[in-house]
């Protein structure tokens, strides 16, 4: 996972680490693994699945009960990732507060990752090593 010593990858709110362990306990579940594929208007989407184990290039945060999974593919996209649960009058969902997002489409269903240019300039000292 691309990380920096002392800094989680991933954070959870305390709205999503209740979410996330509710699930867990409801479903009998060991996670919740985030993944991103291609699809929607703006070319990428998360996904979220439960799991029953830890792959083995999983990267795993656990926080205050909860555990979710980064899927092999999506970690470098995830880097620094923010995730909230939000519940309205008209529906519930995980947020992603992602800082590597550039653009999302109308109905925040799909997103657009920055660009290698714009992803090094957020890195001065370079691309966060492999841990």
């Amino acid at each position: 996972m691309f990380g920096i010593p002392g800094k989680p990858p991933v954070t959870l709110t305390p709205a999503a680490v209740k979410q996330i362990t509710r699930l867990m306990e409801k479903d009998g579940q060991f996670g919740l693994r985030i993944g991103v594929k291609k699809g929607g208007c703006a070319g990428m989407e998360y996904t979220m699945d439960y799991v029953a184990e830890a792959g083995a290039h999983d990267e795993v945060i656990e926080q205050d009960g909860a555990r979710v999974l980064i899927a092999p593919m999506a970690q470098m996209f995830l880097f620094g990732t923010e995730i909230d649960y939000t519940t309205s009058l008209l529906e519930s969902s995980f947020a992603f507060n992602n800082p590597n997002v550039a653009d999302a489409c109308g109905c925040g269903e799909s997103i657009k990752f920055k660009d290698v240019e714009e992803l090094s300039d957020a890195f001065p000292d370079g691309v966060p090593k492999l841990s």
